[in-house]
């Protein structure tokens, strides 16, 4: 410690062999830097307070109705991203600043001051925004801040148009992909339905099926057995009846022959069954046509064969009670056919069913398949529609409430009095500056110019021995010489302050008035 306060003392020493070189300098640098402070153009600032409301009544009464964004993320990012390039670009076209432009340099140098000179500031929660800019002129100023304030209203209200219309026009690219896939997954469970309706039915399924064919069967099988015991009751009644045959009479009569009218009768009924349905032309009516003239024709020929082995009796007639058997015997028989027919019929559907058995679990896994992914593009279509009546609704709510209001609370004006240059600051900084300067020029000096003070300093920087020194004799003249140098240059180091101090005093006084 003692080392270095020696070798300070030391410095000292040797710079006060040149203060009135350093006095010198500072004085010229500050007469310098007290005519460039004076001269440096007054700067005037205009500002404005924008308060943006993102709170309105609506909000918590659409809750779960409609989308709500967090507003106040989007302003604090807005506040931060508004000073852009695209922005800063927007805003010289606006507040008319490219009228001096002439080349590219001077638009670029334009854009990069007014990057550094635009300013933003917010207070966080409150949502209280303070947008300022300094200038040379103060027209300019307050039509660069009113420029900037458009810009930040619009670019907060076109952001989130934007924004939301971007978002309904994907939710209606979506609505419509949903739409073509529900399309398709309807046609394919119409197709698979179509081919497999034989197991599927309508709506039951293969155990259903099943059980119903087989009661179906199991009573069409009772059905037949009833009906074929009734025939062979018949049968065995009718054998033991004879036809009767009568005398002629004179009155014509018709002759009946059971066995051929009962096919007559029952092809006629089911000619009128086909008439209902069809033409005339179909080849069901025309062969159940041919098939009846047939019958007739054979029953003329029983009529004259019968008549020929009657010998003398003119009709041949039966019994009554025989031909009433006989009738009945032949819708007997019918019923016996019409119900093996039935009973094949069921037969035949429950021989498919058990061959479409092996089948089953595919076709109910495919039919699973198709029915889950049905349900899903369906989901997602019904969830994709609520969500754009969602934000239709959310679109209707911000145009006629206003999600976020801004509010011009102090609107931008012609600044009176320059905000810079702070001379009243800079005047002393620039003093002190200089003389800081003065002090350095004399440690330059004394380094350039090295002397040695003391016996102590010779013997350490040449390395040799010192036998001893020698002390100038004191000489009152010279000392009274050397303390009016002394207070010479206090004098001069005061001079050079009040000189700053005038100035500054002079500067705030300008200032105030």
């Amino acid at each position: 410690m003692e080392d270095v306060l020696r070798q300070l003392v030391a410095y000292l020493r040797a710079m006060w062999l040149y203060r009135w070189w350093g006095l010198a300098a500072a004085w010229l640098v500050g007469a310098i830097a007290a005519g460039a402070i004076y001269m440096l153009p007054d700067r005037y600032e205009s500002s404005a307070r924008i308060f943006v409301d993102t709170q309105s009544v609506l909000k918590p009464l659409m809750s779960g109705l409609a989308v709500q964004p967090n507003v106040d993320q989007q302003i604090t990012i807005l506040s931060r991203t508004l000073i852009s390039r695209p922005n800063i670009e927007k805003l010289i076209r606006m507040a008319d600043l490219d009228l001096t432009v002439k080349t590219n340099k001077q638009r670029e140098e334009l854009i990069v001051e007014l990057n550094k000179t635009l300013q933003i500031k917010g207070t966080g929660r409150d949502n209280l925004f303070t947008l300022s800019y300094e200038d040379t002129q103060p027209e300019r100023a307050k039509r660069v801040v009113q420029s900037l304030v458009s810009i930040f209203v619009e670019s907060g209200l076109g952001d989130k148009r934007k924004d939301t219309d971007s978002a309904r026009r994907f939710i209606e690219e979506q609505i419509k992909t949903y739409e073509q896939r529900l399309d398709e997954a309807e046609n394919r469970l119409k197709d698979f339905k179509i081919k497999n309706m034989h197991l599927m039915g309508s709506g039951k399924d293969y155990l259903t099926q099943v059980g119903e064919v087989a009661g179906q069967l199991a009573a069409a099988r009772l059905a037949l057995r009833e009906a074929e015991n009734s025939r062979d009751a018949l049968q065995r009644q009718l054998t033991g009846e004879e036809p009767v045959l009568l005398p002629e009479n004179t009155v014509e009569r018709k002759v009946s022959i059971p066995e051929i009218d009962g096919r007559i009768d029952a092809l006629e009924k089911n000619l009128d069954g086909l008439l209902q349905r069809y033409t005339e032309a179909h080849p069901d009516v025309v062969g159940t046509r041919r098939i009846i003239e047939q019958l007739k024709e054979q029953k003329k020929v029983e009529v004259a064969a019968r008549r020929n082995e009657g010998g003398g009796y003119g009709d041949v007639n039966s019994n009554p009670v025989y031909q009433q058997m006989k009738l009945a015997l032949a819708d007997a028989a019918a019923n016996v056919a019409s119900l093996r027919a039935r009973v094949a019929e069921f037969e035949g559907r429950q021989a498919r069913l058990q061959e479409s058995a092996k089948l089953l679990p595919q076709i109910e896994a495919e039919l699973a398949q198709l029915n889950r992914d049905y349900e899903i593009n369906k989901k997602n279509y019904e969830t994709l529609v609520s969500r754009r009546e969602s934000a239709n609704m959310s679109v209707e709510m911000e145009s006629s409430s206003g999600m976020a209001e801004f509010r011009l609370i102090d609107p931008p004006s012609v600044p009176l009095k320059p905000s810079a240059p702070n001379r009243i600051l800079l005047m002393p900084l620039g003093g002190g500056a200089a003389l800081l300067f003065g002090l350095a020029f004399t440690f330059i000096l004394s380094q350039m110019r090295p002397t040695f003070l003391d016996g102590r300093n010779l013997r350490e920087v040449t390395g040799l021995p010192l036998l001893g020194t020698v002390s100038a004799t004191a000489d009152p003249v010279r000392k009274r010489r050397r303390q009016r140098l002394n207070l010479a240059f206090l004098g001069g180091v005061g001079g050079y302050v009040g000189a700053f101090g005038v100035l500054t005093a002079a500067i705030a006084m300008l200032k105030l008035s």
